[in-house]
């Protein structure tokens, strides 16, 4: 059986990748805030599926938090064949309305603990000559979005430079763009979503299974979905200026993701 690490599971497209792993069979590896809610999902996975799930609670806001999990990713006795960097939140607010506190830490989350569990889980893969890392990003990655489009955008580019760079080493890279997912993610930033047009949400479990369906085809950059795939395509062609304005009316209201 092989072993998948998770950050964020407890909710969203965390629980999804961890509720589907499960059922096919991997180990996991769970990691997120909050430990009651993590030892609840472990019970509830092992239970079902009759998997075994690790609980590691981590603030990867923090340098210790991102070290306990890039210190469980280098274990050469038990390894992890997929890591799954799903940890992330938003600011509601404009350019200098929100805390530089509020915007470094989100720049922490998704930008350097990217990277730096990237790095350790990859190291291992690639001696190993296997397994896959799935870095979740946005589809704000493609429009002016401020940090947080700034941040994802960087995921997607890191992602797919990092990918090229091992092609042919077994190790799989591979950035997700979702568009908007119902999850608890627009709750915990404060944002509305009531005028989020209904064709504009996914499936947390369609589109995890959408991703690990690109990933063992190779690809690096999934969009799993075709309404997406169209407007990401669009967002390529149209100029920036018009996309910054209406990104920058748009995004705040409805939230990053």
């Amino acid at each position: 059986m092989t072993t998948a690490l998770i950050t964020g599971s407890t909710a969203g497209i965390g629980a999804a990748f961890a509720r589907r792993l499960a059922a096919d069979g991997h180990n996991l590896v769970l990691v997120a805030r909050d430990t009651k809610r993590l030892r609840e999902q472990a019970t509830e996975l092992h239970d079902r599926h009759g998997i075994e799930a690790e609980v590691l609670t981590a603030d990867l806001a923090e340098d210790a938090g991102i070290e306990s999990v890039a210190a469980r990713l280098a274990d050469r006795k038990n390894p992890v064949d997929l890591l799954v960097n799903n940890a992330g939140f938003g600011n509601k607010g404009h350019f200098l309305d929100v805390p530089m506190a509020d915007e470094l830490r989100m720049l922490k989350v998704h930008c350097e603990a990217v990277l730096r569990l990237t790095a350790a889980a990859a190291q291992g893969m690639r001696e190993r000559g296997r397994g896959g890392v799935v870095n979740v990003a946005s589809v704000a990655a493609f429009v002016p979005r401020g940090t947080y489009g700034a941040s994802k955008a960087w995921v997607v580019q890191f992602t797919q430079g990092a990918a090229r760079d091992l092609a042919g080493s077994g190790v799989r890279l591979m950035a997700l763009a979702p568009g908007f997912v119902r999850t608890e993610f627009h709750q915990r930033a404060g944002m509305g979503t009531d005028n989020i047009p209904g064709w504009m949400w996914l499936d947390a479990d369609k589109l995890v299974s959408a991703a690990l369906a690109d990933l063992a085809r190779g690809k690096t950059l999934s969009v799993p979905d075709p309404r997406y795939k169209v407007l990401t395509g669009l967002a390529k062609v149209a100029p920036r200026g018009l996309l910054g304005g209406i990104t920058s009316k748009t995004g705040r209201k409805y939230g990053p993701q």
